[in-house]
């Protein structure tokens, strides 16, 4: 049951990054993660639970890397800069999740919007650490922390609700610039302003042989989706089309088409089904840097 549960969680994910909360059905979850609709209420009270799951899930994803980020620094301003940083390549890396956690909560029931608003207060609380770090005469208000939570994520909606922009990492600088204004002064916020965007990056804890730059040179964001393809076709060398997409949780063959041609593009993945006989089957294997790339993305926490 552990293993349907966590796949209709990931299909819960994909669908309200294809639908959105309002308009996702559990039909949409069951058939994307190919259960039956008792199943799905034998793990789950109703759709909120479900959606309500899957956010806490995410949440302790961003929580993880975030901790650790800030941890890692000797400072609260360079902390929170650490922090902030990985949160938006995870955002860029993982558009669907970045939506779900910053747009698709506001249409969520009581409990998700209550989880919402404990998520608020625990941010709030560790901007609020600046204060302690505000020279003296300088007093911002406990509120100021509230309302620079607020901003940044007024902001994050604002980009997410976009059909195409700016990567969410080009943000970093402003929105430090924002967040120590009224801690550290005008040159602190200054400063900031002047600080390079992160590199992109395979945003997981950091272990032993992580390789920071397995995504040199792709032009491609690391979704969820792709990193299923990755693991499908790792586990299951010379693969088809139709194993690779059943595995990946793909329906539309169409798209676990296009996502193919575009993996082999990027020199992820090679085709060794190519010149068999007609009406014979593609046989997927990860090139040597695919295979580094499906390593690099394989998560270190627990959820």
């Amino acid at each position: 049951m552990g293993i349907q549960r966590s796949r209709m969680i990931a299909a819960t994910v994909e669908a309200v990054g294809e639908l959105g909360y309002a308009r996702m059905t559990v039909a949409d979850v069951i058939g994307r993660a190919r259960v039956s609709r008792k199943t799905f209420y034998d793990v789950f009270a109703d759709r909120e639970d479900c959606f309500l799951l899957a956010f806490e899930e995410q949440l302790g994803r961003a929580s993880l890397i975030a901790r650790e980020a800030y941890e890692h620094e000797g400072s609260w301003r360079a902390g929170i800069r650490s922090a902030l940083a990985r949160l938006l390549v995870l955002m860029d890396q993982e558009p669907a999740v970045a939506r779900l956690c910053v747009i698709d909560t506001l249409a969520g029931g009581p409990r998700v919007l209550a989880r919402r608003g404990e998520l608020l207060e625990e941010l709030a609380t560790a901007i609020d650490w600046g204060r302690s770090c505000s020279e003296r005469g300088r007093e911002p208000s406990p509120l100021t922390a509230e309302a620079i939570v607020g901003g940044v994520l007024s902001v994050l909606h604002t980009r997410l609700s976009r059909s195409e922009g700016e990567p969410l990492t080009e943000l970093l600088a402003p929105l430090m610039s924002m967040l120590v204004l009224p801690y550290l002064g005008a040159r602190a916020a200054s400063r900031e302003l002047s600080k390079p965007a992160p590199r992109p990056q395979v945003t997981h804890v950091e272990r032993p042989g992580h390789d920071p730059d397995v995504l040199e040179g792709l032009n491609m964001r690391l979704t969820y989706r792709t990193v299923r393809v990755l693991t499908a076709i790792a586990g299951q060398p010379g693969a088809s089309n139709r194993e690779i997409a059943a595995e990946a949780g793909i329906l539309d063959q169409g798209q676990i088409s296009k996502l193919l041609t575009r993996l082999t593009r990027l020199g992820l993945i090679d085709n060794y089904g190519e010149g068999q006989p007609s009406g014979a089957a593609n046989a997927w294997q990860l090139t040597p840097r695919g295979v580094r790339l499906e390593r690099a993305s394989r998560p270190s926490y627990h959820p």
